[in-house]
Order: C-alpha cells, then sequence, then structure tokens
C-alpha cells in the first residue's frame, strides 16, 4: 500500500514540474504531461464540488 501512495506521489510531483517547466516553454511532451496534469486537476476538483454539495446538511448555520 505504501508502495502505491509513494507511486502516486511521484506522479503528482512529476506532473507539477512539468507544469512549470512546460510554462518556461519545455519541450513539447512536457506541454503534453502538463495538460493532462491541468485536466486531471479540474477533474479531481469537480468531483470534489459534487461530493461537498451530496454529504451537505439541512442546516448551514446562515
Amino acid at each position: 500500500m505504501a508502495l502505491v501512495l509513494l507511486g502516486i506521489v511521484a506522479l503528482v510531483a512529476g506532473g507539477c514540474a512539468c507544469v512549470v517547466w512546460a510554462e518556461r516553454g519545455g519541450p513539447r511532451w512536457a506541454r503534453v504531461v502538463a495538460t493532462v496534469t491541468l485536466a486531471a486537476g479540474e477533474l479531481l476538483r469537480g468531483s470534489g464540488k459534487n461530493r461537498r454539495g451530496l454529504n451537505r446538511s439541512n442546516g448551514d448555520g446562515d
């Protein structure tokens, strides 16, 4: 289980590095990896919003 988590962390770190490198004019493959990384982040962000909406209780306190 720890190896799987370590692999995920390595992929995330590599994706973030490619995003920075692509912003500075890196090679084409780095721009492709950066695009995939940013798209995956947007998908995860969107799914997090949907989950929070489903788990919300009736009383917000507002």
